[in-house]
């Protein structure tokens, strides 16, 4: 399994989108043996390639994005950005993702230049332990290794621990939680450009969020539990933050009917300082043992 510093840079040169023409880029995704792409990756590339026609003055602020089909893993995947508007504070992009001449996500970025102005945020949770009293995956690797095998080709960028149990343990083995509550950072250095620390939160923050749904019902991810997919997801930027730094990912679960479940995240620096939120909708079916 590829991790700390080299799986970092291998998710910098996924995020280093090749250049086609002014608006139009080219991105890969890592050959793991995945059936589809990881859509925290698409997300990230797709800000990627909306922020690179952006004067990089403009921070992004907001995105919003719809997973329209699976992507192939095989296969390179283009972005095409369209410039909808540059006015005096914003600039607006969306950008589509395509493979085999059909769409398989599109998002609208909005990008802003920094101002002053009323400031305020609700706590972080006070009742959390720190990162380094939490258990990592390598803990839950030992407890569970058949069920740790679906990650082991798997590169691991991103350092993720569990305040609670994780939704990919046994059927049986977790209790209902009314949230879930994640320590995250990038296991490596990242470079200073605020659009990147943007572009790899991004692709953190579609690791964990749908595991609020399920946690609120004490169900787990695969045989004899759940499987699901990212119809949606939108993000919101509030503060300067480095990805590589540790933050803690609060999720909770306002809703599930139809087949569908909502979840609500929360982003905090170890300080408290709140850095993003994020809203997501998933696919999520019943599957059998």
């Amino acid at each position: 399994m590829l991790q700390g510093q080299a799986a970092v840079d291998q998710l910098l040169e996924l995020l280093d989108l090749k250049r086609v023409d002014a608006a139009t880029f080219q991105g890969e995704s890592p050959q793991t043996g995945a059936q589809r792409v990881f859509g925290g990756q698409v997300a990230g590339q797709a800000l990627v390639a909306a922020g690179r026609t952006v004067d990089p003055t403009r921070h992004v602020h907001s995105l919003h994005g719809y997973f329209v089909r699976a992507g192939d893993p095989t296969e390179p995947i283009t972005f095409h950005v369209e410039n909808i508007r540059d006015g005096r504070s914003f600039s607006v992009r969306r950008s589509t993702a395509k493979q085999h001449g059909k769409t398989i996500f599109f998002m609208s970025a909005s990008f802003q230049i920094p101002e002053e102005g009323l400031d305020h945020h609700t706590p972080a949770p006070d009742d959390v332990p720190p990162p380094e009293d939490v258990p990592t995956i390598l803990h839950w690797a030992e407890k569970y290794p058949e069920r740790m095998a679906m990650f082991k080709n798997s590169p691991r960028s991103v350092d993720v621990r569990y305040v609670g149990v994780p939704g990919w343990v046994p059927p049986g083995d977790r209790g209902i939680q009314p949230q879930q509550r994640v320590w995250m950072r990038l296991d490596g250095k990242l470079p200073d450009d605020p659009l990147i620390h943007a572009c790899a939160l991004t692709y953190a923050s579609d690791m964990s969020l749908l595991d609020a749904v399920l946690s609120t019902h004490g169900e787990v991810w695969g045989p004899g539990g759940v499987i699901g997919a990212s119809l949606d997801h939108a993000l919101w930027f509030h503060r300067p933050f480095r990805a590589d730094e540790w933050f803690l990912y609060d999720s909770t679960s306002p809703n599930a009917s139809g087949a569908r479940g909502l979840a609500n995240g929360r982003m905090f620096t170890r300080d408290g300082q709140h850095i993003a939120s994020a809203v997501q909708e998933g696919l999520l079916r019943r599957i059998g043992g």
